[in-house]
């Protein structure tokens, strides 16, 4: 583990395996926070077009690539704007495969789409806007945002509260940065979502994320090198003031923000 954003020479050694047989290679990423700098609100988002010409250049080297996304599917494609790389969406609840218009949904969903959202439809809208307190939904999973609040502290503290009455109504919630989301227990994850895609031949995977559910992937990765299912696993920490303690702890090589990351794709496309 790395205890500092590493230099190019430093990190161009450790990628190195991931060049020697890139069609066995997955090149897979976190979206909001890893490729698109945070922005108030989630809408208002953007992938530099810097960003958006790696991975298509990536794409016609390496044997997948793929976004493993917080956002629904469609969404993460609409925002990427590349038809020919894999999209997992909502934390790994959905799945789009190059070129493909069909979203799959995770089995374990099966009669629970509706599940987050009643709940969500039983609280105040009016205290919630009160408090700063701002809902997207996102189907299946339902989340609540207080990033730009009046007083965030406080908008926080409100959602901790909704959390507690969420996981006694039978729900998970999930923290990230400025947000909680509420999701039906058990599928999905980004640990499941990177299996998945990796449910090929490969022998090399690189993730990079920025947020507490991108450790998800990160631990996987390791597990399915440890299984010998993959000869190298490379984790990237996409760092930030506000990335949790755990993403330095579980990375094996740190780069500062989005550029950051976007340095390496483009090292790795070269």
């Amino acid at each position: 583990m790395s205890d500092d954003s590493e230099s190019r020479g430093d990190w161009a050694a450790r990628l190195e395996p991931l060049r020697r047989e890139p069609g066995r290679t997955a090149i897979l990423t976190d979206v909001d926070g890893t490729l698109a700098p945070i922005v108030e609100r989630a809408e208002e988002a953007a992938v530099p077009a810097a960003a958006r010409a790696a991975l298509a250049s990536l794409s016609e080297r390496y044997g997948l690539v793929g976004c493993v996304s917080g956002r629904r599917a469609e969404e993460a494609r609409r925002l990427v704007g590349l038809d020919g790389i894999a999209y997992a969406g909502n934390h790994g609840l959905e799945l789009l495969l190059p070129g493909e218009e069909a979203v799959l949904p995770d089995p374990s969903l099966n009669g629970r789409e509706r599940q987050a959202a009643e709940f969500v439809a039983g609280l105040d809208a009016a205290t919630l806007r009160s408090v700063g307190l701002r809902l997207e939904d996102k189907g299946p999973i339902q989340a609540l945002h207080w990033r730009g609040a009046e007083a965030e502290t406080h908008a926080e503290g409100c959602a901790h509260e909704i959390a507690a009455a969420a996981g006694q109504a039978g729900l998970e919630p999930r923290w990230g940065r400025k947000v909680l989301e509420l999701r039906p227990v058990g599928g999905g994850g980004k640990d499941a979502a990177v299996a998945s895609l990796l449910a090929g031949p490969f022998a090399a995977a690189v993730f990079a994320g920025d947020d507490r559910t991108d450790l998800d992937a990160f631990r996987r990765l390791r597990e399915l090198r440890e299984k010998g299912e993959l000869e190298t696993a490379i984790c990237v920490g996409v760092t930030s003031p506000e990335a949790p303690p755990e993403l330095a702890e579980e990375s094996d090589l740190r780069v500062e923000g989005p550029d950051g990351w976007l340095a390496i794709l483009e090292s790795l496309a070269a």
